[in-house]
């Protein structure tokens, strides 16, 4: 049987529909929802003639007040979304072909990371790049220019797209390769869907011998110590968990990991993916989870973690997506939801991350997760957000007093800096916030308003941080 077969039988894919249809939909910290016309095509042709069709005739169209792509609803903010607008809800586009000779996948953009890891780990092979959940999107992981823990080897996703199909505001196809005279493919890359609907990529793989990690482990007592540990020796994989609700500013535990050539010293085969094993329920009680029940998670977390540990060996899957085991866990910061700040800052950016950790710890905004990774060099797209340096991603819940003011803050530390926020996660920037962040926003929208002059790809997040422009409807 083709790999491609078993991947679409194993599958289930969402409901076609002829036309559109009213829908709330939302981002992944949860809050306020938008009310769009959700569209489902059950194929790429579908797909095409619907946006062709409003090509030739916009007067009522389902398409007439602009439309974005949407994969699985993983990003944190409003980027997967446009109020009054139509969504297109691409996760019925799941076929692949592996060239397992060359280590080459192609495949359509509403496959997920870990369908993608569940169909060609088994052929010794991996995608080099995953996020911190597997359920992402091929095309959301393009969209976004995902980066993983092993950032500094690896880079972003789009580095390893050899070529992508848009489907353009004319309803057209094109083939993308990077470096093309247009430079449409850097633009799309990390373009959060707003060049057009990405629905298929080729992507150079990673080949492994096991789906096991040995990791090493070291429990850190200050900030300091988690930055010595994360530019130790070992693993590509490098992440450190960080506590800013216990004692001192930021202790913590620091992982680097790496494939084992081969699951044949422990017996055990491993997987790349991770099982649920339980869902929040949507009734669930917000208030349960608050500053003092983190913090003794957090303690206990820290206590039971080993000072020192080499070689430990974990699951690909547990290590990477630890949050895939618990479905719908945003519910746990109840109705109003959270909302994650990630941001980086160059090298020798240590003193503006010290910064704003010690504003943070002075306000009464409680932290509830804080992940600290190191990046390698920026590519070539002018959107993608990592950029060499160091890159910190706070779980903040939105009920919090005082939190609007503390942001704004936050990125005025991160500009004077150079750094920026990611667009992925964000719910807040200002355009003018934005500008200053991204110096190449000039050129990207340039590419992005020649691609698409009649502003058909639209989202709130792009309205409201000014990536369109207001004249572009």
């Amino acid at each position: 049987m083709p790999l491609a077969d078993t991947v679409l039988r194993s599958v289930p894919r969402p409901t076609a529909l002829a036309g559109s249809t009213p829908a709330a939909v939302g981002g992944w910290g949860g809050g306020q929802t938008a009310s769009v016309s959700l569209l489902r095509p059950r194929d790429l042709e579908q797909l095409s003639a619907i946006v062709a069709e409003h090509s030739r005739s916009r007067s009522g169209s389902p398409l007439s007040a602009g439309a974005i792509a949407r994969g699985m609803g993983r990003s944190y903010g409003d980027a997967a979304q446009l109020a009054g607008g139509a969504v297109f809800d691409i996760t019925g586009l799941k076929s692949l072909e592996l060239d397992a000779a060359d280590g080459v996948v192609t495949a359509q953009a509403g496959i997920t990371i870990g369908e993608l890891l569940a169909a060609l780990a088994p052929q010794g092979w991996v995608v080099p790049v995953v996020p911190g959940t597997q359920h992402v999107t091929l095309g959301g992981a393009i969209a976004s220019d995902i980066h993983g823990k092993n950032h500094g080897i690896a880079g972003t996703f789009g580095s390893h797209v050899q070529a992508l199909g848009l489907l353009t505001a004319a309803g057209e196809l094109q083939e993308l390769v990077p470096g093309g005279s247009e430079g449409l493919f850097e633009a799309t890359v990390g373009g959060m869907g707003l060049t057009g609907v990405i629905v298929w990529a080729r992507v150079k793989l990673r080949p492994v011998q096991s789906e096991l990690l040995s990791v090493d482990t070291d429990r850190v007592r200050q900030l300091d110590d988690a930055f010595a540990a994360l530019r130790a020796p070992g693993g590509p994989h490098r992440v450190a968990w960080l506590d800013l609700l216990g004692s001192g500013l930021a202790r913590g535990i620091v992982t680097r990991a790496e494939h084992l050539p081969s699951a044949g010293l422990t017996g055990a085969r491993g997987s790349t993916t991770v099982a649920s094993r339980l869902t929040v329920p949507a009734s669930f009680p917000g208030g349960l989870v608050r500053a003092g029940t983190v913090r003794a998670y957090n303690e206990y977390r820290y206590r039971s973690s080993p000072r020192r540990q080499l070689g430990h060996v974990e699951n690909f899957g547990s290590h990477m997506f630890p949050l895939d085991a618990l479905d719908a866990w945003p519910r746990l910061y109840g109705r109003r939801g959270f909302l994650q700040y990630q941001f980086v800052v160059g090298p020798g950016g240590e003193l503006t991350l010290q910064r704003v950790i010690e504003r943070l710890r002075r306000s009464a905004v409680p932290c509830y997760l804080a992940i600290l990774k190191d990046f390698g060099p920026a590519n070539g797209a002018p959107l993608s957000f990592p950029v060499e340096g160091w890159t910190l991603a706070l779980d903040l819940p939105r009920s919090a007093s005082g939190l609007a003011a503390l942001l704004n803050e936050f990125d005025e530390l991160v500009v004077q800096a150079g750094g920026r926020v990611y667009l992925t996660k964000d719910i807040r920037l200002a355009p003018q916030t934005l500008a200053a962040m991204y110096p190449r926003l000039g050129e990207w929208r340039a590419c992005r308003d020649k691609a698409d002059p009649q502003g058909l790809w639209r989202s709130d997040l792009a309205v409201r941080t000014g990536l369109v422009s207001a004249g572009c409807r």
